[in-house]
C-alpha cells in the first residue's frame, strides 16, 4: 500500500492547516499501518512529494515565471514502480521525493 502525501504532512505553513492537518492524518495513518502490518508481509508507504508534478494544467496554473525545476511524472512514476518492487528486507516505510533546485 503506497499513501502519496505532500511536504504539508512534514510542516505546516500559514493558510494551509486545513490541508496540512489531513496530510498529518495521512501520514499518521500510513506509519500505524506500516507497524501493524509488515510483519505480515504487507509493505505499507508514505512517500511525501515536495514540489509540483508537470502537466499542461500545472504548467498553466503555477508555471508562469516560476524558477524552479517541475517533478516529471515519468520519473516518479518510476521511483513508485521501485518502492513497489523492494524487497522486504529493505522496505521504507516513508520516501520523500523532490526536483533538485538549480542556481543560475
Amino acid at each position: 500500500m503506497i499513501f502519496s502525501g505532500a511536504s504539508g504532512s512534514l510542516r505546516a505553513g500559514p493558510r494551509f492547516a486545513a490541508f496540512s492537518s489531513a496530510k498529518f492524518a495521512l501520514r499518521g495513518l500510513a506509519q500505524a499501518l506500516a507497524r501493524e502490518h509488515n510483519p505480515d508481509g504487507i509493505h505499507v508507504a508514505h512517500v511525501v512529494i515536495d514540489g509540483l508534478i508537470r502537466s499542461k494544467k500545472t504548467e498553466q496554473r503555477f508555471a508562469p515565471g516560476r524558477s524552479e525545476p517541475l517533478i516529471e511524472p515519468d520519473a516518479l512514476a518510476e521511483q513508485y514502480f521501485q518502492l513497489f518492487h523492494q524487497a522486504p528486507s529493505v522496505w521504507s516505510d516513508e520516501v520523500n521525493f523532490r526536483p533538485v533546485l538549480t542556481s543560475h
